[in-house]
């Protein structure tokens, strides 16, 4: 059996999960019931697509509801985060050293890391490299296309 590895989520993803939670048991769930059962009444289970659909997607359910409760058995809500040094929760604006971009990045657990919407995960080699740091140091961040040197600039 894996460790229980902690889920670090913000009160929205938490909020999000169990809304999602909620739907698969008490909508989906029952959809897919009433489905199985109205396949089975087409007769012949052996060559009967409907059914086979219909146990994959329950298969997918319930695979996705038992996700769900262990990672809210093991979730850590992220809050009162310090902007003295760089956390999990925190937004960080970062300098790159050689062509002095800048990128803002807020510093979510993985569960919720949308690169599209500059949310990065705390195991991302980038959030890993910023981790304790302060403003105005230099970090270098190893990559799996090399390493590159950022400034922090501010932490929110």
């Amino acid at each position: 059996m894996k460790n229980k590895e902690t889920v670090y989520l913000t009160q929205e993803g938490l909020d999000n999960l169990k809304k999602e939670l909620d739907d698969l048991i008490n909508v989906r769930r029952p959809e897919n019931v009433q489905a199985i059962k109205e396949a089975r009444a087409l007769g012949d289970l052996s060559e009967n697509a409907e059914y086979d659909a219909a146990r994959n997607e329950q298969a997918v359910i319930e695979a996705r509801i038992k996700q769900l409760e262990k990672m809210l058995e093991n979730v850590s809500i992220i809050s009162d985060v310090s902007t003295d040094s760089v956390s999990i929760g925190n937004t960080v604006t970062i300098k790159y050293v050689d062509d002095d971009e800048e990128d803002e990045y807020k510093i979510v657990g993985s569960q919720e890391a949308d690169p599209f919407e500059s949310r990065i995960s705390n195991e991302s080699p980038i959030a890993q490299a910023l981790f304790n740091h302060k403003v105005g140091d230099i970090v270098t961040v190893d990559s799996p296309n090399g390493a590159y040197q950022v400034e922090i600039t501010a932490i929110q």
